[in-house]
């Protein structure tokens, strides 16, 4: 029984120091209903959102973007520096001028109340100042500054990467509040002046959204990717063994080198390949089309090494059918010249003169038929990078609630 009671006392008075629902207005904790289990005096005051009768507390939020960093796109994430400035009116802290000659004070900030923000998108959240000061002026005015660092969930658009653009939003929450007693007016500044990164920050904006339960503003900001160094490291290694397999074409197709230069060249190209598909993110939907690009390169450079090896085997199997069996003339002819020293080899080509074997003449029309394929490919691709556009699927919560259809 003793344990018992021990029990009780120890969790309830966790519950009262802890939880948050004992600061909520019109809450009874358990000390209301068993009185004798809590003798310990109050510490912790209940402070109220301040009245403006019938229209809700009007809170000014200016924010101020000082930098953007560690833009992870296989991640998602995005990580910012920001400064609120938030200042509202109340009415209970102000005080006559005659009798406090001061035109403003500094509280601590858990003296009065301010607004708690919760940003939707974020990982983690790093406030600069644990113990923020809030300044209050004569009338009662209340300004309260807030330096945060977080790491937030931000959907790229990625169809046009490595020159991509993207908007990433910031929505912050005063959960504890409802619409009918706190509404936020805010506005944004860009104080980001440099731009010796990846990512930049082009357009800075601001909005309510409308029709919320809790109270909320969004900070939209849009970046673009000016990485030059993506550019060089994707197109151009891509583009040059691209034009190193078109030249290879040229190489004569019975010689031993030109099969071994196709297959270094796949090799090579599968190694850039795998290594791209480590480096570009996934998604959903709306992919990169890079990936689409570098997968047909790849078809390309398999068929080109496919044929290769193909028309340079049918070759030197036709070269070496045509030496076991030679025609009724020649034998003739080397036996009535048996002994007169031996021969020099031909060359193995099915060829006689400058008249050309049949995989020969293949081979020169598929060089023809694949550059032409080529040169189209870069067109088509500069086209659709030019104008195609991807609208990505919706997501489950806004398809329906709860990512479910609503019962009929």
């Amino acid at each position: 029984m003793m344990a018992l009671q021990l029990l009780l006392r120890l969790t309830f008075l966790g519950l009262s120091i802890t939880s948050p629902l004992v600061h909520a207005e019109g809450f009874q904790g358990p000390e209301a209903v068993w009185p004798s289990l809590f003798n310990l005096p109050q510490k912790v005051q209940r402070i109220q959102i301040p009245n403006n009768g019938s229209a809700p507390l009007l809170v000014d939020v200016e924010v101020f973007v000082s930098n953007v960093f560690n833009v992870d796109i296989l991640r998602y994430t995005v990580s910012s520096m920001l400064l609120l400035k938030l200042s509202w009116l109340d009415t209970r802290l102000a005080w006559n001028n005659s009798a406090q000659p001061q035109h403003a004070v500094t509280l601590p900030w858990d003296s009065l109340w301010t607004p708690r923000l919760t940003i939707l998108e974020a990982l983690w959240v790093d406030w600069r100042d644990q113990s923020p000061q809030a300044r209050v002026d004569q009338d009662g005015h209340v300004k309260l500054n807030l330096a945060l660092t977080t790491e937030t969930n931000c959907d790229f658009e990625l169809l046009h990467f490595p020159r991509d653009q993207s908007n990433c939003s910031l929505s912050f929450y005063a959960l504890s509040n409802t619409v009918m007693e706190l509404e936020f007016q805010a506005h944004a500044v860009n104080e980001i002046v440099s731009v010796k990164r990846e990512y930049v920050v082009y357009d800075l904006k601001t909005q309510v959204p409308p029709q919320q339960v809790v109270p909320c503003f969004k900070v939209t900001l849009s970046l673009k990717n000016t990485a030059l160094k993506s550019i060089i490291a994707l197109l151009v290694p891509a583009e040059a063994l691209l034009l190193a397999d078109v030249c290879g074409g040229l190489l004569p197709l019975w010689t031993i080198e030109r099969i071994a230069y196709k297959v270094t060249l796949l090799l090579s190209y599968l190694v850039f390949h795998s290594s791209l598909v480590d480096a570009l993110p996934s998604s959903s939907s709306c992919n990169p089309l890079l990936i689409y690009f570098f997968t047909i390169l790849l078809l390309l450079f398999f068929l080109s090494t496919v044929e290769t090896v193909l028309l340079a085997g049918l070759l030197a199997k036709g070269s070496l059918g045509a030496k076991s069996s030679p025609s009724p003339a020649l034998r003739g002819e080397h036996r009535e010249h048996g002994n007169s020293g031996p021969h020099p080899e031909e060359p193995p080509r099915g060829v006689k003169g400058s008249q050309r074997s049949w995989p020969e003449t293949a081979d020169r029309i598929f060089f023809v038929v694949y550059v032409s394929g080529v040169l189209c490919c870069q067109f088509i691709f500069a086209g659709i990078w030019m104008w195609a556009a991807c609208k990505s699927d919706p997501a489950p919560g806004e398809a329906a609630p709860h990512g479910r259809r609503p019962r009929p």
